[in-house]
């Protein structure tokens, strides 16, 4: 793809055309996630989504949503399936969150596990790059992602507002849609508000460009990804009561969701939980403590795996997450917040294809974050440290001596971060990030020891690994003007012990068809990952905007010089956007390059390029304000793969092919 050369070349003279432009009021966007001083400066790189910028990209999933932000890929599971991947780092080391808690569910255990979120309820979602492991643990050291949404009301509002919205179209034939009621009553110092939600979606099979589909006796040629149709409904409500300098409030939650495998005909998965949580926050003006903040919530979730109508396998998880955070009175100029998180995860699979043993996660952690103005220049530290209790309940009836005796292994992490971030004349400020993460192995890196049908390989772990342990920089050049900008970042992250998951080139054989399937182990090895991430925006005229994106990471085992594996190619982005009125519209178009610097197992990717469009009109409807849309995705039906999926999906799946989608979302 000799287009895709151009593409970090076009991407510096838009950064070089931005500085130019006289710089005014920064637009930073003040990002909560791993913020918890409210500060309007942020060391490490951060993005976020709401408003109608939301409403245009958001996708049927958390990972489809987000994979076009800088550095963001999706691990593409089918398109039911997708959690991001962040630097190149996927699984146990994203952190997804809820309101800033944990999100349980098994979508870390495995690839074809949806996330149990619904992006079309959800207000705001904040994304932060690099390790975050101070106040999220040292299983963020990808990055966070917090979704956030007002089923607990955070803010007193008078009267009634909401919102509607109806979507139809796109690769699946979607029909989804959506209502959001918040409202209360009740004065400054005193009152109280309450949420609800409900939510629904209907998806046929993602039609994509021809391509030849792997079958067990060989390929079939087709339009369509097999069994990806999906169902899924949530609903929510919440309330609060407000008093003078704060707030507390309760939500119960349930998602359920209903979608084929992909990876076989006919097996599908019933997925659903429900959360009950309780948040609040208290501040005063003086005194010793400044604010103090808390939340706590209860999760059940549930995965049956069913084939021909018949459950084959269960996987159950129940999880209690719950965090303080205490923002102490300034010392001079030194202003912090210390906080304690505790976590409790029971999971078990239950049935004959279960390769993961019943187990018991328990880990509670103390964190401590500063910050340290000097003249301009604004410093941060901090420190966290955890206790990690994993037991195995070892073999049951039908596990054939697979799990063993039952086990418990312990680990005590700590992390470390340094930071600062300077202003720079004209509208410039540069940053930089130094870190020490340490990461407790996953229940299922540990555990791990079957064949697992729905990726169709045999998983193994490990129960004598230790601490995943990684040192990392970030440095970043960041300007901010009236209606343009420029983001630069740069990084390097180098493990002593990266728990990796990986082809041994083993094959095992399937009892129930007789096929040979590829063994996956997870394994210790020392790694690097570096990469790069360039984001801007230059408003060319009053109506016109020039964008540009790219980003590249690379990562090797630096014991052998492998690839690891999984990692996004390089990618690029240009694009217009036009506003006029109440009229907007963009088109971009999108760039990959071919994947070759793949594992010994693994087979390289080829690149693409692919075009698509939207526009949209603010409506004004009597007492209703409204927004329609129509997106216009790969418009050339370019055949397109994802280096980021597993192998064995990868072939099964390929990106949606051209479709057109429309929506409208009316608000009071």
């Amino acid at each position: 793809m000799r287009s895709f050369a151009l593409a970090p070349l076009a991407a510096a003279c838009l950064l070089s055309v931005a500085a130019k432009a006289d710089p005014a009021e920064s637009l930073d966007k003040v990002v909560v996630t791993g913020n918890p001083l409210k500060s309007q400066v942020l060391a490490q790189p951060s993005d976020s989504l709401s408003g109608d910028q939301l409403v245009l990209t958001r996708a049927s999933t958390l990972g489809d949503t987000l994979q076009g932000l800088a550095g963001v890929a999706a691990t593409n599971f089918g398109p039911n399936a997708s959690r991001p991947s962040i630097r190149g780092l996927d699984g146990d080391r994203v952190r997804i969150l809820s309101n800033s808690g944990a999100s349980v569910d098994a979508s870390n255990l495995s690839f074809d596990h949806g996330v149990a979120i619904d992006p079309l309820v959800i207000d705001k979602v904040e994304v932060l790059r690099g390790a975050a492991a101070l106040l999220y643990g040292g299983n963020a050291v990808g990055g966070v992602v917090n979704t956030l949404d007002n089923r607990i009301p955070r803010a007193l509002i008078k009267g009634l507002s909401g919102a509607a919205e109806v979507r139809l179209g796109g690769p699946s034939n979607d029909r989804s849609g959506a209502v959001v009621l918040d409202g209360g009553g009740g004065r400054a110092d005193g009152g109280w508000g309450w949420h609800a939600d409900l939510s629904g979606r209907d998806a046929g099979d993602q039609r994509a460009p021809r391509f030849s589909s792997p079958t067990d006796g060989g390929s079939e040629s087709r339009t369509t990804v097999r069994n990806s149709a999906a169902h899924n409904h949530s609903a929510a409500l919440g309330g609060s009561v407000f008093f003078k300098g704060g707030y507390a409030g309760v939500s119960v939650d349930d998602f359920r969701n209903t979608y084929g495998t992909t990876v076989e005909d006919a097996a599908k998965i019933r997925m659903k939980r429900q959360r009950v949580a309780t948040a609040g926050e208290w501040s005063a003006e003086d005194g010793p403590v400044r604010r103090l903040s808390w939340q706590l919530s209860r999760n059940r979730y549930e995965h049956a795996e069913i084939d021909g109508g018949v459950v084959g396998t269960t996987f159950k998880s129940t999880g209690t997450d719950g965090r303080v955070e205490l923002t102490h009175a300034p010392l001079g100029a030194i202003n912090g917040v210390i906080g304690v998180q505790w976590e409790t995860l029971d999971f078990s699979a239950l049935g004959e294809e279960a390769f993961v043993p019943s187990t018991r996660t328990h880990n509670t952690g103390v964190f401590l974050l500063e910050q340290y103005r000097l003249g301009e220049l604004q410093l941060s530290a901090g420190a966290r440290h955890e206790q990690v209790r994993v037991d195995s309940a070892g073999d049951t009836g039908n596990s054939e001596g697979r799990f063993g005796d039952p086990s418990q292994r312990r680990f005590s992490p700590t992390s470390l971060a340094f930071s600062a971030v300077y202003p720079l004349a004209s509208g410039w400020s540069a940053s930089a990030n130094l870190n020490r993460t340490q990461r407790a192995p996953a229940y299922y890196e540990l555990f791990a020891n079957g064949l697992h049908l729905a990726t169709r390989a045999f998983e193994r772990g490990d129960t004598t690994l230790g601490l995943e342990r990684s040192r990392g920089v970030d440095l970043g050049l960041k300007w901010e003007g009236e209606r343009s900008h420029a983001h630069v970042n740069v990084y390097e992250t180098r493990f002593s012990n990266y728990i990796a998951l990986q082809a041994n080139g083993q094959t095992v054989t399937n009892p129930d068809d007789g096929a040979e399937l590829p063994v996956y182990v997870f394994q210790g090895v020392p790694a690097r990952l570096r990469g790069i991430e360039i984001e801007g925006r230059w408003q060319a005229t009053p109506v016109l905007a020039l964008l540009g994106q790219f980003d590249a990471v690379r990562g090797e085992n630096t014991q052998t010089g492998e690839p690891l594996p999984r990692l996004a190619p390089r990618r690029a982005m240009l694009g217009l956007e036009a506003q006029q009125g109440a009229w907007s519209g963009r088109l971009e178009w999108r760039l990959a390059a071919r994947q070759d610097r793949v594992d010994a197992f693994d087979t390289p990717t080829a690149g693409y390029g692919t075009v698509s469009a939207s526009l949209a009109r603010q409506l004004k409807l009597g007492d209703l304000d409204g927004l329609w849309y129509l997106r216009l995705t790969n418009l050339t039906d370019k055949l397109a793969y994802n280096a980021t999926a597993v192998p064995t999906i990868r072939a099964l799946a390929p990106q949606a092919g051209r479709s057109v989608s429309t929506g409208l979302q009316l608000r009071f």
